[in-house]
Parts: structure tokens; C-alpha cells; sequence
């Protein structure tokens, strides 16, 4: 029989706040729970009210993370984690692998081209008439050198760059607007900014996704958002698919209140037009700035006055920076050249609550074999997948990883691992999602919740679902259903950072089990020779009577299951270079983690009310 107290001490006086402590007592009355589950377990918090002298008011949440005021007391101790003794993995290629590795890596060349005919498609934004309109005679400054002058360098995470391409009302480079995560002053922020060269600044429903996705990122990780709004509205023929329903251009502004109440900082800057919806993103965020002469903000601009009331109006007087700095109040800071806003920018960003660590200078051990292996390891399909360990041993540092209940369920791979010194879970498919192998992954990421480690899943599964051929084979598919339904609960219901990474086959019930997008996963990323699809091509001849249905299906899986269709509709967060996949993934456990700095986020607010 255990006997659980739980101590609680008040806040007395002056800044002194004794840290709840839960004492766990069994046969061994010095047994003690760990300080860091213990809000887990609090049902009551105490604070001292002056207005009505109670010390105590029920938790409206729980959380696993430690409090604003044990991250200050414990800042100035540098910590450091327990030493690796992670085996190192086998990750020889055999010669009898060859040709399999010859393939796929002719395909993933093949891909590659692709990819690359892709990313110069984009760079271009809306062509070179748009641009010089917009650099010549508008006289602003090109989305990507805005950037650079934003951010503290050029490595930062672009989000879903292909988004807007090859989509049945034509083709928007980028969706027309840049989604990402860079540093500013050290710190990691999300920004959207909107590329007036494609189609004016026109907001397309792709467009309304791209933004509601970085909204949605910004709020996962909690960070700070930076908006460079440069908007010429909604595009009216397409309106039936951006305004009337829950997540369409609406969902912008009420997410701008949630995450100002959730004490996620937002910061606008107006380089250009604010006109009709996109007048509500300045005036809804906690700071912002407008640039003399460039920025306007309005909900109908001088046409729109001129054809209601028959009066000509410039557009700086109408909603010019000078109008709303000195007039209306809508702006907080006036720029008098673009330059000057972003340096403003940064100002703010600078007076953020967040206590960073200093930088480690100690190098992160590299994997033993080569990254650029990878590219002859990505499967062109799922008979050409290899043993997924050869793919492991290219991401993780020194190619250690311990490997867990390496002898039961061998068809998924579980085990601890570290990318840059990050400690991970990997839990990467290597066969089908068998009954055993399901129950296994059902273990692994209950444990990792348990630990509070990240989990980055490696998705590669069946291009088909399993066949039901007699009674037997009924019954064995049914102990499988009901295991992968158990793995199903346990990630969704993981609260710990999740990071998915197609690197072949993303199909039927398999892949929401591998935390698919449906799954809500932190980030997930495709490489360029994944297939996104219920069946793979080639694999719907049960499904189908008659040779040309096969024939039809087939035709159209094979286009709609390619990573760049997937892409541009914005069905993940972007495609990505084998190779480039430890960086990445690098980079996002480091973004997860800047939550943790923020001093003050542990009181729930109401939203920041402007003037």
C-alpha cells in the first residue's frame, strides 16, 4: 500500500516562492517523486491575492513543464545531459545490395531534378514583369532580400516552398507567400511574409492555408510571429473558398487572439498594401510598424471610395503611415524607409521575456558513414526499401543508437538516439505494421511520453492493406486492427514533440498509426520519392472490376501520390534532400526546444487590446 503526501507551501512574502514537493512514501519512506512531474500531479496552485487574501485557485490545466520561476532559479546552474553509450549501428552497405542501391539512387537523381526545376520555379516569384513593377515603380524591396534584412542570417526553415503549384486554378509560386523559421537577435521566429509579385499580393485559398499552417506551427512551439504584410486581399472569383468557413481567412484573426492570450508575441510590419482582411493583421498584433509612403492600411482602398462616393483620394491619405502613426493609432512605430522597419523589428523582438542558454561550443558528433548515402537508400518503391538501420546510421550522431525490443515485432525499428546532441525516440518502419510490431510501437512511445523525449518517426509503409484470404488470415488481420489502434491512442495522445519524415511510402491506415498528418505531428517532411496516397500505384488491381478501371486508377495514383502534388496542396511542410534530412531535423529540435527559455508563459491572459 503506497501513501502519497503532498506538501504545499505558500507564498508569504516579498519574491521567495518555496517550489511545490510531493513526498511518495512506501516500504521506503525516503523515496521521492521527481521535481519534474509534479505539476502533473498538483491539483491546486498557490498564489496570494490581494484583493481577496486566498492562497489558492484550481490549475486550469496540467502541464509536464517546470514552472516560469524554477526555470529562473535554475538558470545560472549549467546542466549538462548523461554521457552516450549508445552501440554504434551496423550501417555497411553489402555488395549484395548493390543494384537495390543502384536504382533507387537513379531515381532519387531523377527526383532531385525535379526538385531543383522546382525551387528555381519559385525563386522567380510572379516573373520578372511583376518584379520589376514591384522594385521599379513601386519601389519595394523583393520579399527575400526583406528577409535578410529581418533575420540574423540565410539559415532559417522555409516552410512548404512548393505550396501553390500545379493546383486547378493555375499555378501561385510559393502559394504567395513565404512561411518560415529564422533568428532574430537569437531568437527563433516565425514569419509570413506575403510576395506582392505573385498575382499583386492576391490572397488565393492556398495562400489562407499556407498562413493558417504557420499560424498553426508558431502556436505548437510557441514562437514569436513576425508578419510582413505587403496584401492586396482576397482574390473575389475564388471567394467561396476563402471566407465562409471555419478554416478559411477568418481563422488568421482569431488565431492572432488566441495566440496573444497564450502570451505568443506577434509583431507586423506594413511594407505595402493592408487592404480589406489583410488590414486586421497590423491592428490585431501587439506591435507594429508601417513604412512611409509604401505601407497603407485600409478595408477598401481609393477605387473602391472614388466608384462609392465619386471623391478622389491618394492612398496615403486615405490609410498611410502618417495617418495611422499620428492619427488613428493603429501603428505603434513610423519608418521612413524599409530599412528603418526592420531594424524596428528587431528592436522589438529584442525586448522579448526569453532567457537564452549560451552557446554550446562543443561539436556534435558526425555519423560515421555518409549522408550523401542516402540518396541510393530512398526507396524507389516499396521492394526497393533497405534494412531501415542503413538509414538511421546516416542521421544519428557518431551512427550510435540503442536499439529497444530489438528480437520482438522486427518489422518496426524503436530505440533511443541523439541528432546534434538532441536526445531522440526513433520509430521507423521496416515491413509492415504487423500485430506485434504495432504493440511494440504502442510500448516505445508510451515510454519516450513517459521521459519526455521527442520522437521522430521514419514513415516508409505498406503499399497496400493486408489481404483477408480465409478464416485464419481473418482473425490474424483483426488482432492487427485492434494493436494498430493501440498505437494509434498512444500517439495521438503523446505530448511530446513529434517530427514525421516520409522517406517512401505513406499509405492506407498505416501511416496515421507512423503519426501521418492527420496525427497533428510538430513538422512533417517529405523526401522527393515518398508516394502520398490510400494505395500505392500499381496495387489496386483487388479494388477494381475491370482492366481499364485498373488502368484508370492506377494512372491517377501514380500522378496524385507524388510528393509534389502532396506539396502543393499543402499536405505537409515541405519537401526535402535526403541529405539535408539531419540538418533539418537538427533544426526543429532546437525551434521545439525555445519554448522553455520563455520566462513568463505560464498565466493564461486576455488578448492584447489595441487602441
Amino acid at each position: 500500500m503506497m501513501y502519497c503526501c503532498m506538501l504545499r507551501s505558500f507564498h508569504i512574502k516579498g519574491n521567495k516562492l518555496i517550489q511545490l514537493t510531493r513526498a511518495s512514501f512506501s516500504e521506503n519512506p525516503q523515496s521521492w517523486a521527481t521535481p519534474s512531474k509534479l505539476s502533473s500531479y498538483s491539483a491546486y496552485h498557490c498564489t496570494h491575492s490581494p484583493v481577496s487574501g486566498s492562497l489558492w485557485r484550481p490549475l486550469t490545466h496540467r502541464t509536464h513543464r517546470p514552472t516560469a520561476s524554477s526555470r529562473c532559479m535554475s538558470s545560472s546552474v549549467r546542466r549538462r545531459r548523461l554521457p552516450s553509450a549508445f552501440p554504434v549501428i551496423d550501417g555497411e552497405l553489402h555488395p549484395a545490395h548493390r543494384h537495390v542501391y543502384e536504382a533507387n539512387l537513379r531515381n532519387s537523381l531523377i527526383c532531385q531534378q525535379k526538385y531543383l526545376v522546382h525551387k528555381e520555379k519559385v525563386m522567380k516569384g510572379g516573373g520578372e514583369n511583376a518584379i520589376a513593377r514591384h522594385t521599379q515603380r513601386n519601389r519595394k524591396v523583393l520579399v527575400r532580400e526583406r528577409l535578410r534584412k529581418l533575420l540574423d542570417d540565410e539559415d532559417y526553415l522555409e516552410l512548404s516552398p512548393f505550396a501553390g503549384l500545379g493546383l486547378s486554378y493555375g499555378d501561385i509560386p510559393s502559394a504567395g507567400c513565404l512561411t518560415g523559421i529564422g533568428k532574430i537577435n537569437g531568437l527563433w521566429c516565425m514569419f509570413v511574409a506575403n510576395d506582392a509579385t505573385v498575382k499583386g499580393g492576391t490572397a488565393y485559398p492556398i495562400t489562407v492555408k499556407k498562413q493558417l499552417r504557420a499560424q498553426g506551427v508558431a502556436m505548437q512551439n510557441r514562437l514569436p510571429c513576425v508578419y510582413l504584410v505587403d496584401s492586396g486581399g482576397a482574390f473575389l472569383p475564388l471567394q467561396s473558398e476563402i471566407f465562409p468557413d471555419r478554416n478559411h481567412g477568418g481563422r488568421t484573426f482569431y488565431n492572432q487572439a488566441v495566440m496573444s492570450a497564450m502570451k505568443i508575441p506577434q509583431v507586423a510590419v506594413v511594407c505595402g498594401s493592408c487592404t480589406a482582411g489583410g488590414a486586421y493583421v497590423p491592428t490585431m498584433s501587439e506591435e507594429a510598424v508601417i513604412v512611409h509612403r509604401i505601407g497603407t492600411i485600409f478595408l477598401g482602398g481609393p477605387p473602391l471610395v472614388k466608384a462609392a462616393t465619386g471623391e478622389e483620394v491618394s492612398p496615403e491619405d486615405l490609410g498611410g503611415a502618417r495617418l495611422h502613426s499620428e492619427v488613428s493609432g493603429c501603428v505603434d512605430h513610423f519608418a521612413a524607409v524599409e530599412d528603418e522597419a526592420y531594424e524596428y523589428t528587431r528592436n522589438i523582438i529584442s525586448t522579448l521575456n526569453y532567457e537564452l542558454p549560451e552557446e554550446d561550443s562543443a561539436q556534435a558528433e558526425e555519423p560515421l558513414y555518409n549522408v550523401d548515402d542516402l540518396m541510393g537508400l530512398a526507396p524507389r518503391c516499396y521492394n526497393h526499401s533497405m534494412d531501415i538501420r542503413l538509414i538511421v546510421s546516416r542521421l544519428t550522431d557518431g551512427s550510435r543508437f540503442q536499439e529497444f525490443k530489438a528480437r520482438y515485432g522486427t518489422t518496426l525499428l524503436t530505440g533511443f538516439a541523439r541528432i546534434e546532441g538532441h536526445q531522440i525516440g526513433i520509430v521507423a518502419n521496416n515491413g509492415e505494421l504487423t500485430y506485434e510490431a504495432s504493440l511494440k510501437g504502442s510500448h516505445f512511445v508510451q515510454l519516450c511520453e513517459q521521459r519526455d523525449i521527442p520522437l521522430i518517426f521514419l514513415q516508409n509503409t505498406a503499399p497496400e492493406p493486408a489481404h483477408t484470404v480465409s478464416q485464419t488470415k481473418a482473425e490474424s488481420n483483426t488482432n492487427r486492427l485492434k494493436a494498430q489502434g493501440s498505437m494509434m491512442s498512444a500517439v495521438a495522445c503523446a505530448s511530446v514533440p513529434k517530427i514525421t519524415v516520409v522517406i517512401g511510402g505513406c499509405h492506407g491506415g498505416d501511416s496515421y498509426a507512423m503519426c501521418g498528418r492527420a496525427f497533428d505531428p510538430n513538422f512533417l517532411f517529405l523526401w522527393p520519392n515518398a508516394r502520398v496516397s490510400m494505395l500505392a500505384p500499381g496495387h489496386s488491381d483487388a479494388f477494381v472490376q475491370t482492366e481499364e478501371e485498373i488502368t484508370q486508377i492506377n494512372d491517377m495514383l501514380e500522378e496524385e501520390s507524388s510528393a509534389f502534388f502532396s506539396t502543393g496542396r499543402l499536405w505537409d511542410d515541405g519537401v526535402i534532400l535526403p541529405q539535408d534530412t539531419r540538418k533539418i531535423l537538427s533544426k526543429c529540435l532546437k525551434i521545439i526546444k525555445q519554448q522553455e527559455y520563455q520566462l513568463s508563459r505560464e498565466r493564461k491572459r486576455t488578448p492584447l487590446l489595441r487602441l
